[in-house]
């Protein structure tokens, strides 16, 4: 693997792609400020080198250009804090400004560019804009996993104008060194928790999961598409319909080849989408007509609770329940504490990002798993096998 640790960046300025989409509050301050934190060290490696940081990154969906929402300067005081230095700030990523603060870079100082998204050209992967962004630098590094399934101007087209200075920043290579861990190197027994609203969403992931798993662990939204499949009565609770038998195929399919398929046994149901809504407990399969089943019930958080803490390897993708709703965060409390205890005992914890990793942060258990993977789409389709744009580039 290509690594900035094969680099001395001394007298250098390296291009660092890295992934600050944050999320900001309405007064554009930064609310969780792990993706920031995560590029540190990349960063203090090529300043303690003796190099210079030039920085890119989206911010956002920014669907009509330049706007003040979506500014990446409102990351400046978390950056600058977390460096413990001053961070300078372009407002463009190619033009005049971006250009004129790049040549004027010394060792030992930090640029961060507009955001990327401002342009269309990143998106749609345009070459020219890819060039124009290269020019920048002089090395290019790319930090950002959550974005290396794209092929995006600044994630894999700008790496042909590097052949032969383009690198991992440390993100990137904890990203893929842990995944590789899960795919090819699970000590037994080997557990998967698969949670969040769709069947859809995660079918590949599931299906090369079967072949290397031990226990796989059904809950969220898409547990109500099995309890469906079955026969099962489960009122207005989120339902993929079109994919009942695709369910029941799994199910045969873990049969099959032997793992142990666990479906939620209980239900924390609602009279409506509500933090307020009238609460209930109903088996699975049995959730009244008019309710909705929102988490898993206290029978299966005990079933899945003693799976996970007996699992030497664990893989999290997905919560329980709408765990942003506080009745109905317990199930997914109680599995990342599940996760905190098998850690603990020596296993091996993955959390695949997204929502997963939102809510072991909400939950302050973030230090106490082994990886919190900062790329949730990314990191769902490396483990997929499929080839994702943004590593490619560097390895080619």
């Amino acid at each position: 693997m290509k690594t900035i640790d094969q680099i001395k960046f001394t007298g250098k300025k390296a291009l660092i792609r890295v992934d600050f989409n944050v999320p900001l509050d309405e007064n554009g301050k930064v609310t969780d400020d792990n993706r920031l934190t995560a590029a540190i060290p990349t960063i203090k490696k090529i300043l303690t080198d003796g190099g210079a940081v030039i920085l890119m990154s989206h911010l956002g969906r920014p669907k009509n250009g330049p706007n003040e929402k979506d500014s990446l300067k409102h990351v400046i005081p978390n950056l600058s804090d977390l460096l413990g230095q001053h961070v300078e700030f372009a407002d463009d990523c190619i033009g005049e400004q971006a250009v004129e603060k790049a040549k004027a870079l010394s060792n030992g100082e930090v640029l961060l560019l507009e955001n990327l998204r401002f342009y269309k050209e990143e998106e749609k992967g345009d070459v020219e804009f890819a060039k124009k962004l290269a020019a920048l630098g002089d090395v290019y590094v790319n930090d950002a996993f959550g974005t290396a399934h794209r092929a995006h101007a600044s994630t894999s087209i700008i790496a042909q104008f590097f052949p032969d200075s383009k690198y991992f920043g440390y993100v990137m290579a904890g990203e893929l060194a842990n995944a590789e861990k899960i795919l090819n190197g699970a000590e037994k027994p080997f557990t998967a928790i698969m949670g969040g609203s769709k069947v859809s969403d995660k079918i590949e992931l599931i299906e090369k999961l079967l072949d290397k798993v031990d226990n796989l662990i059904i809950g969220g939204g898409m547990a109500y598409t099995f309890a469906k499949a079955n026969g099962g009565n489960i009122g207005t609770s989120l339902v993929e319909l079109d994919k009942l038998q695709l369910a029941l195929d799994l199910v045969q399919k873990a049969k099959d080849k032997g793992v142990n398929l666990l479906l939620p046994l209980d239900n924390v149901t609602a009279d409506d989408f509500s933090n307020n809504a009238n609460t209930g407990v109903a088996k699975t399969g049995q959730i009244p007509d008019g309710w909705m089943g929102l988490d898993i019930g206290p029978e299966t958080v005990a079933l899945f609770s003693k799976v996970v803490e007996e699992s030497k390897t664990i893989l999290w993708n997905g919560p329980m329940g709408v765990f942003e709703m506080e009745k109905f965060l317990i199930g997914t409390k109680a599995i990342a504490e599940a996760v905190v205890k098998a850690t603990h005992n020596g296993a091996f914890s993955l959390i695949g990002g997204g929502d997963s990793a939102a809510a072991v942060s909400k939950f302050g258990l973030t230090k106490q798993v082994s990886y919190v993977s900062t790329g949730g789409g990314a990191l769902l389709e490396y483990m997929e096998g499929k080839e994702l744009p943004g590593v490619k580039a560097i390895n080619d």
